[in-house]
């Protein structure tokens, strides 16, 4: 993430949304808090050489900040988005900005056949078997029908086609929808309803309470006298709490039916960003900042207010939630990639029997040239006329090469294009149960597991290395209130509040009492100190609480209660963080009841006081800090700065009491050795010059177009010092329910938990203890330096000192049980993307758990990259916010939380899930089946079509290499689409080698995915060994008992065909390990339909071999050979299969004996270890 970005998302203690301070105004003057802040119409241009330049690095790999430059000039008109207000025609016709027409459907009635069957055909085998499809319709060339060559790919192209039209529709239904709501809109200053997709960018817009937004708007004005709008953001990211919205108060009087409204807005143009928003708007001769307070987005819906005016500044598919409809990012999965190597090899062998075949029909033709003029299907001249005629025949060398190409025409099904569709089918079924699943189905927030991306379910079967955030993902993200440190005072021993407590400072409004909706357990020393105000101890607690409820985002909403004289405050905000503390400011008496753009009302002990908001610096993720700038009733300024511990101490002042400073840092690391997350506020008053300095900056700053994030930053920075530090929160994140267990599961399946984190070392390592990813007996590694040269000392130090416990450079037991690395931030900047990222792999792989601190998104996907870059191992990535998106969506699989930070991470994931500990069913039970599956049915389809290939590559040996084929065009297309698919397509789906309940009670077992027990390069041959002998067997055996018979082809070819048919049938069905009456259907109905279609084939008397099947199937020789051809060929691959069983099983193989006869007591104490020896090993290979 770009340090001058809108928004900076950081995993922190500290996580505050995105809100521009120009939102919350200042005053003109220190002594008026009623008029408001003027700005000139010119550009000024604004300096800071008096406040200094730092480069700050953020990151790895681009992570670097710019430099603040001295700068800041106007944006000029090629660079700005302009808009004319109220005039849609004149900003239209210079700028011709698109309108608010939406489309989401990809394609249209025109150019849905071209763009689909381009899509389609960027799969490889497509344009193969379209080639195979087209030199069948040369004459020369004709092997097949010309219209039943075409048909397997036609029907392959059709179903695909057929499914994308459906969900084409779909889409063009919605958009029909979206695009036809109503929207009052200004036509000749009245408003007047128009349809959605009529709407201009400059056109005033009037959106009414729970009405969604038709276009991004910036506001005008609003029916709240101050200005204040509140959006619900649902539709946009995910996140349920009501954010606050703010029309500038230059334009909140502005009324287009009451006066002509009109000026000009330059923005910048559109982008993706939902969170940043820069543009300045002139009107009635004044320059107005805007920010991403000042703009409510398309998809939001308007609550708890009556009505909006806006101006349309991005519609249709500029808008951002539009830019931002991208789905999940595409992968492939492992399984697939590495099947390609197998096709490669089948495309090397059938260009080998094509070519074996037309060389020998070239030696063939040499050998036989003197006798082709009377020769059947080589006849040289034509005998039939009085006058004897030669054929027009081509030259031998020609004819090879026509035999060549003829020859890849009939073996065209070596390459299974069958085996594309199965997969997809076997995909989604796969998915329809993982989404059906109850075991992970959530009940807190009522959702389901989510299959986003339908191509890489196998991968979940072989993940290596899962990579963790913390906060919302190992953690609930609902913060509880737990301690605090006030003047240098510990106050831990909070209790849960009872109800005299909340009815003693319930806060009194207009017609009912107001108290909290959520309860805070309370220190009762502390909350008795809270009442005198004028002790030492009462004044720091004072402004302590003061902060907490004012140095924040938060939006008090009052909900109605069973009681009508009272009513239940609830907080609104974006970060959980902040609800916690302004809880436990209410808890304590200081209530928060109102808040405005301007002022915000606390209830303090029942004593109402108002505060003007005079400014608002956002955090971000270099200051990690926020402050915001309060204008008291007494006309005093105050700043209040709340933020990281790393980052707030270094700006306290020096001069003033630093024994409670230390104080305050003893009891911020107490705090975070329990877990809590923690939180150091500061404060100091203004004076007057002060103020004014500040207020002339943020002023100019505000109406920065370019850079306005940097040169906001540099002006928070210019009061952010020099602090009275007031004490620190320490909030509790709980672990979610399950984790400690789904974390030692995992573990012991092989997979390595990385746990990466923006939060503090010692928070951190807290939480690692109880999840059970740290343990007592291991040996830390801990690496937390601020330069190049001390973290490669570090690195090399750690490295010699586990290579020098065992005495050899490879990982023993002991070590991967006793190693944890645990590094920092700041040590990753100097690390990735230099010489030491070797020395740090290096290390980290030699240990069981690698622990990442104080990282930023950038980070996160740098360190899953390393893994990727450096090993072939499956990476998994799980979180569940915005800041964990470039993760999810670098590691082979990225997994999204539905959780309190919003849908980002969802939305960018392939699989999303309601808790972390689902992951365990997700992998061991489901991915364990999904591999089993797919590895075996990719061998499987190359089986059968190498069996059928053969089979016709054998008879073409004994018929003058002429390709004349003895099986029917139509069963050699059937084959693989009626004989043997289905079959294969339900046990991808339904088989299962183990029962769930094994597969969670011995974690070790997942390791076949692993070491790729199931789809290897061994596999492979072995199959391919096996087909041979199968294929010579179905051959030789009917050619051999009817050699001497008066048998015709077709005959003996409807043989052939039904003998393929039930051997490669009923070997799936050897290896079917759970047998359903679906399976059962599928195998046993296939064999029944291939009787059927020959029969029907035989039957058309306009088809070849008309009644072959009738006259051959009458007699007892037929029914004897594929009684001999299936046990023949089935009989090796039996006892191959139970002596390789017997005699060297594998861990799969003995759990499977043991579950299918009862031994599960016995199999804890007689085999697991030699389960976990096996799954040693392959960690160690």
């Amino acid at each position: 993430m770009e340090s001058n970005s809108g928004k900076e998302i950081y995993e922190d203690p500290l996580h505050m949304p995105e809100l521009n301070s120009s939102s919350l105004r200042s005053t003109a003057s220190f002594h008026s808090v009623q008029s408001r802040l003027s700005v000139s119409s010119s550009v000024k241009e604004v300096t800071f050489n008096d406040l200094g330049s730092k480069r700050v690095r953020q990151g790895s790999k681009g992570g670097e900040s710019e430099g603040f430059g001295s700068s800041y000039k106007e944006i000029n008109d090629e660079e700005a988005r302009i808009i004319y207000i109220n005039d849609p025609q004149k900003t239209n016709e210079g700028f011709q900005y698109v309108g608010n027409y939406v489309r989401t459907a990809k394609y249209t009635i025109l150019t849905f056949i071209p763009r689909n069957l381009f899509e389609q055909f960027h799969r490889v085998a497509y344009i193969y078997f379209l080639a195979i499809a087209i030199l069948n319709q040369i004459p020369q060339l004709a092997v097949f029908g010309r219209g039943a060559s075409i048909m397997p790919l036609a029907f392959v192209l059709l179903v695909t086609a057929i499914k994308d039209a459906f969900e084409d529709y779909r889409r063009h239904r919605s958009d029909k929808i979206e695009n036809n709501r109503l929207a009052w809109v200004t036509v000749n200053n009245r408003f007047q309803q128009i349809k959605w997709k009529y709407i201009r960018v400059g056109q005033i817009i009037k959106v009414s309470a729970n009405d969604t937004l038709p276009c991004d708007m910036v506001l005008l004005s609003t029916s709240d006298p101050t200005g204040v709008v509140y959006v619900q953001t649902t539709n946009l990211d995910g996140e349920s709490n009501l954010k606050t919205r703010y029309a500038k108060q230059e334009t909140q009087m502005k009324n287009p039916e009451k006066e002509l409204v009109s000026g000009l807005i330059k923005c910048e143009k559109p982008n993706r960003n939902i969170y940043g928003f820069q543009a300045n708007m002139e009107i009635d001769g004044k320059r107005i900042s805007l920010g991403p307070s000042n703009i409510i987005l398309r998809g939001c819906e308007l609550k708890n207010t009556d009505w909006v005016l806006g101006i349309a500044v991005y519609c249709g598919k500029e808008t951002k939630a539009m830019l931002n409809n991208s789905g999940a990012p595409s992968k492939r999965s492992r399984l697939e990639t590495r099947m390609n190597r197998e096709i490669i090899f089948l495309s090397v062998f059938l260009v080998a029997l094509c070519t074996v075949v037309s060389v020998c029909n070239g030696v063939w033709l040499r050998i036989h040239r003197n006798e082709l003029v009377l020769m059947q299907f080589f006849r040289r001249q034509d005998y039939s006329m009085p006058r004897v005629q030669n054929y027009n025949y081509y030259p031998w060398g020609l004819e090879v090469f026509f035999v060549f190409l003829m020859a890849v025409i009939v073996f065209q099904i070596m390459i299974p294009i069958s085996l594309y569709i199965s997969m997809e089918l076997v995909r989604v079924g796969q998915a329809f149960y993982m989404i059906r699943d109850k075991h992970m189905f959530d009940e807190v927030s009522n959702s389901r597991f989510q299959c986003r991306a339908l191509n890489i379910n196998e991968d979940l079967g072989q993940i290596k290395y899962v990579f963790s955030d913390k906060t919302g993902t190992l953690t609930e993200n609902k913060m509880e209130f737990q301690c605090a440190s006030i003047g240098g005072r510990d106050y831990s021993n909070a209790e849960e509040g009872n109800e005299d407590i909340q009815l003693r400072y319930a806060a009194r409004g207009s017609k009912a009492f107001l108290r909290p909706k959520m309860r805070v357990k309370v220190d009762p020393e502390l909350f008795n100190i809270c009442r005198y105000k004028h002790t030492s101890e009462g004044w720091h607690a004072y402004d302590f609480f003061i902060a907490l409820a004012v140095c924040n985002t938060i939006v008090p909403l009052a909900t109605e209660t069973e009681d009508p004289a009272v009513k239940l405050i609830d907080y609104q905000g974006e970060s959980p963080d902040e609800q916690a503390l302004v809880y436990a400011a209410a808890a304590y008496g200081f209530m928060l009841v109102e808040r405005t753009s301007g002022h915000l009302v606390i209830d303090i002990q029942g004593e109402k006081l108002s505060f003007d908001v005079l400014g608002l610096h956002e955090f971000d993720s270099d200051r990690k800090r926020m402050s915001v700038v309060l204008g008291y009733p007494d006309k005093t300024v105050k700043v209040f700065v709340k933020g990281a511990d790393t980052s707030m101490f270094s700006i306290m002042d020096k001069s003033w009491d630093m024994k409670m400073v230390d104080t305050t840092a003893e009891h911020v690391n107490a705090y975070s050795s329990k877990g809590l997350r923690t939180l150091v506020v500061g404060m100091r008053e203004l004076n007057s010059s002060e103020f004014e300095q500040w207020r002339s900056a943020y002023e100019s700053a505000s109406t920065a177009l370019i850079g306005r994030a940097n040169v906001l930053r540099r002006v928070a920075s210019s009061i952010e010092h020099n602090l009275r530090i007031l004490g620190a929160s320490g909030i509790e994140d709980k672990l979610q329910q399950g984790v400690p267990e789904a974390i030692e599961c995992l573990r012991t399946a092989g997979i390595k938990v990385w746990v990466l984190t923006g939060d503090k070392q010692e928070t951190a390592i807290s939480i690692g203890y109880s999840s059970k990813l740290l343990t007592s007996n291991m040996r830390q590694i801990v690496i937390n330096k601020k330069s190049k040269d001390s973290c490669r000392k570090s690195l090399q130090e750690a490295l010699l000192r586990l290579k020098a416990s065992d005495g050899f450079p490879e990982p023993s037991e002991n070590q991967l049980d006793q190693a944890a690395l645990i590094i920092d931030g700041t040590s990753l900047v100097y690390i990735l993307d230099t010489e030491l990222e070797e020395e740090l792999f290096q290390l980290a792989s030699m240990c069981t758990v690698v622990l990442c601190c104080r990282v930023a998104p950038l980070q996160k996907s740098a360190i899953v990259a390393l893994i990727k870059r450096r090993t072939d191992d499956m990476t998994l990535a799980i979180g569940d916010g915005a800041n964990d998106v470039s993760m999810i969506q670098m590691a082979d699989v990225g997994i999204g939380i539905s959780g309190q930070e919003g849908r980002q991470a969802v939305m960018a994931s392939d699989f999303a899930m309601g808790q972390f500990r689902f992951l365990v069913p997700l992998l061991l039970v489901h991915g364990h089946w999904n591999y089993q599956r797919m590895g075996y049915m990719i061998l499987y389809n190359i089986y059968r079509n190498a069996v059928f290939v053969l089979i016709m590559f054998w008879y073409v040996l004994f018929t003058g290499f002429t390709l004349t084929t003895a099986i029917t065009d139509w069963s050699s297309l059937l084959y693989s689409v009626v004989y043997t698919s289905f079959p294969t397509i339900f046990v991808g789906i339904l088989d299962k080698d183990l029962n769930r309940k094994t597969l969670m009670k011995q974690p070790q077992l997942y390791g076949a995915g692993h070491r790729e027990e199931n789809y290897n390069w061994k596999l492979f041959w072995l199959t391919m060994i096996d087909t041979l002998y199968q294929s010579l067997a179905a051959f030789f055996i009917p050619m051999i008992a009817y050699w001497a018979s008066a048998i015709d082809i077709s005959s003996l070819g409807d043989l052939w065909t039904i003998a393929a048919a039930i051997i490669v049938n009923i070997d799936l069905a050897m290896d079917v390990q759970r047998w359903h009456w679906v399976i059962h259907a599928a195998i046993w109905g296939s064999i029944v339909a291939t009787f059927i279609c020959v029969m029907v084939i035989d039957a058309l008397p306009f088809l070849p071999g008309y009644w072959a099947f009738f006259h051959v199937s009458g007699t007892a020789m037929f029914w004897i050979c594929l009684l001999i051809v299936t046990i023949a060929a089935l009989i090796p691959r039996f006892v191959v299969k139970v002596f390789g069983q017997l005699l060297n099983p594998s861990d799969i193989q003995i759990v499977r004996e043991a579950e299918k006869f009862g031994y599960r007591r016995e199999l804890p104490s007689a085999q697991v270890e030699m389960i976990e020896e096996v799954a040693l090993y392959g960690r160690i290979r």
